[in-house]
């Protein structure tokens, strides 16, 4: 693992036919990083303008992945950031989705010195396994990121009855379908840690775990520390539109229409805000 690069990071993108969300994330990450980075797109088989767009950038590594074998998108998605963890060779490791837009200067920077003990303790999962002796972090992220007024979160929550009613009766969660983890929309991990523990993005169809949740529960199992960031400080840094790659390719992926609908709000929104428009204005940023 001495061969890894320090001080420095690798961010890894999968794309899917999402160009004008893939161009906003990137030109995002170009504009708003100073930490020393690299950035590694993984293509899944897109065949439209995106990879032509993607073909066009000197600045990022590409690599064209085959999917027609795939068994699912979410595998397509585990497999991409598994490839491109597989070409890292970097302190740290961090996993964006392509409908991830960064809006901070300085993002990364903060966000990588929560793996300090002494900044990232406040956010801290406790380890309560036996193997508790471990002692450096070796995640950083956070949950769902929410961009709809509290108001209507918290009103969500209230006429939830399904959870009520599974709190009340303490049923069980075998598929630990509803346990906390670091979403994959924005983590950053320590490679070393990841590889020295034979660890993957690829996700376990049987247990219905996608490849962020899986890969979160084994650091958590083996006694690693994991710091999790309210979303309310991890939106001061990016913003994510939940479902979008789905909403914009509805021909490919099953979504309900009152998904779609929220989506399609939200996506109008984000890009129709001052920050957004100015990154979408600045060709530049792809050179």
């Amino acid at each position: 693992m001495s061969n890894l690069i320090k001080n420095k990071a690798t961010i890894c993108i999968v794309n899917y036919k999402t160009l004008d969300f893939t161009r906003l994330c990137l030109r995002s990450i170009r504009k708003f990083t100073d930490y020393p980075y690299e950035v590694i797109v993984v293509d899944n088989n897109s065949q439209d303008k995106s990879i032509e767009y993607l073909r066009g950038l000197k600045w990022i590594r590409l690599i064209e992945r085959d999917s027609s074998g795939d068994i699912g998108g979410g595998y397509s998605h585990g497999a991409g950031l598994q490839l491109g963890f597989e070409n890292c060779n970097t302190e740290f490791f961090v996993s964006m989705h392509s409908d991830t837009f960064v809006i901070k200067d300085n993002w990364l920077t903060e966000l990588i010195s929560y793996f300090d003990n002494r900044i990232g303790h406040q956010f801290e999962h406790r380890v309560t396994s036996d193997e508790s002796r471990v002692t450096n972090i070796a995640c950083v992220g956070s949950g769902k990121i929410e961009l709809t007024p509290l108001w209507q979160q918290w009103l969500k929550k209230a006429a939830d009855f399904r959870t009520f009613k599974r709190n009340l009766l303490r049923q069980p969660d075998p598929h630990e379908k509803y346990r906390y983890y670091n979403r994959t929309i924005c983590c950053l991990y320590r490679t070393e840690v990841l590889r020295k523990k034979g660890l993957s993005f690829l996700p376990e169809i049987d247990r219905e775990l996608t490849s962020g949740k899986k890969l979160y529960f084994e650091l958590i199992d083996r006694g690693y520390k994991t710091v999790e960031l309210p979303p309310k400080i991890m939106g001061q840094y990016i913003v994510h539109l939940a479902h979008a790659t789905q909403a914009v390719n509805p021909q490919e992926f099953t979504l309900r229409k009152k998904t779609i609908k929220k989506c399609n709000r939200l996506v109008k929104k984000v890009f129709s805000s001052g920050i957004i428009q100015q990154i979408l204005a600045d060709d530049s940023l792809d050179n």
